[in-house]
């Protein structure tokens, strides 16, 4: 079940980045020509949050099945000697639950505000920085922090 759960997990993360940098891009065109802010525009909007939950949701369960969980409380101090683990058990799972508080908080700044171009700034602004520690919290291949492969499939 673990090895399934992380399959996912991985594979949903170039979802939730798709997602993202298209939620972007769109708002930086609205933002530059001045668009209207579509009911397309708040769907992107919508489904880029939702996505980015359920990735959230399917690292929880990832982090709670994984093996090294209990090695993480059980043994502190090892934990913080050794980067990979202290990567996973701390800076990953931090990260991202704070990309996407700020993820959730620019979808729903954006969903109340009055004009258009507002909406799009926000999204654009929250967006981005949601994107930008995201960025910084995956274990690229190339990550001098922790790496993983592009795609895990076993």
């Amino acid at each position: 079940m673990y090895s399934t759960i992380l399959i996912i997990h991985s594979m949903l993360r170039w979802l939730v980045l798709l997602s993202l940098c298209y939620a972007i891009f769109r708002a930086y065109k609205g933002l530059n020509t001045q668009s209207v802010f579509t009911s397309l525009d708040n769907k992107v909007r919508h489904w880029t949050a939702t996505i980015t939950h359920i990735q959230l949701t399917i690292g929880m369960l990832v982090y709670i099945k994984s093996p090294l969980t209990k090695y993480y409380f059980s043994n502190f101090k090892n934990l913080i000697t050794n980067w990979n683990l202290t990567f996973f058990g701390l800076f990953h799972s931090i990260l991202m639950v704070t990309a996407l508080i700020i993820i959730t908080i620019g979808s729903a700044k954006a969903k109340r505000k009055k004009t258009d171009i507002e909406k799009f700034r926000t999204m654009l602004t929250y967006f981005s920085m949601g994107l930008i520690i995201i960025f910084i919290a995956i274990p690229w291949p190339f990550s001098p922090l922790a790496n993983r492969p592009l795609l895990r499939l076993f």
